[in-house]
């Protein structure tokens, strides 16, 4: 069950990345991964200022952040 909220959480937080970030999005899968990845670069940002997400909001919140991080070097390196 809980891989399942997981997913859940990735694709919302994906789909936020997107609008957030005004792009064209990467589709349903692209932005899971995004919003999976965000979680991750999102939990290590936070981790640094000494921030932990306690609910599932907060989870959602860190990995949209992550993910506007993720989608902004992608965006980055595409210009090179």
């Amino acid at each position: 069950m809980q891989f399942i909220i997981w997913l859940i959480s990735g694709i919302i937080a994906g789909w936020l990345t997107g609008q957030v970030m005004k792009g064209s999005g990467f589709g349903l899968i692209g932005d899971l991964i995004v919003g999976i990845l965000g979680g991750v670069v999102g939990g290590f940002v936070a981790g640094l200022f000494g921030l932990a997400a306690t609910s599932w909001i907060g989870n959602i919140l860190v990995a949209v952040l992550g993910g506007v991080i993720l989608v902004a070097i992608i965006h980055a390196l595409r210009r090179v």
